[in-house]
């Protein structure tokens, strides 16, 4: 089974990606949605315990945000698969400034995520790892991650 694990900042795709490309084959894993920690971690188990695949969408930007379901998923021999979301921080200001309600993050909010920001390494257990960008036209271009594109 594969566990799929989004890295980037709020505005840079990452939901949007998700219904692209794995709403019909992947259960979707995200805090906005879910709210605390505790109905994540058992839908996280139920996922385990059932080897459904699935995306967690939340911005996982640290090295620690990432560790504790990579762990979990080698734990239950699942491969796992990164996509990290490029941070162009005007681009995802805008697209967040254009959300209304629950999805808006603050300035202040995105900031921090950005500042916080650590790039994926394949240490961290990636069997595979991808770069997304966001064009100005809204298409997604995917491409296998490599440090030069840095």
């Amino acid at each position: 089974m594969q566990l799929i694990l989004f890295i980037g900042i709020p505005g840079s795709g990452k939901s949007t990606y998700y219904t692209q490309h794995f709403f019909h084959t992947h259960l979707r894993v995200n805090l906005d949605m879910l709210r605390t920690r505790n109905r994540e971690k058992r839908l996280l188990e139920y996922c385990f315990q059932t080897s459904m695949p699935l995306v967690v969408d939340n911005t996982n930007v640290t090295l620690q945000d990432r560790k504790k379901y990579i762990d979990q998923a080698i734990q239950h021999r699942y491969t796992i698969t990164g996509y990290y979301f490029e941070a162009n921080l005007q681009g995802c200001l805008a697209r967040n400034a254009s959300r209304s309600g629950r999805q808006l993050v603050s300035e202040k909010g995105v900031l921090a995520k950005y500042r916080a920001l650590q790039l994926p390494s394949w240490e961290e257990g990636y069997h595979e790892l991808y770069y997304v960008q966001l064009t100005s036209s809204n298409e997604f271009i995917t491409k296998p991650w490599q440090h030069e594109v840095q």
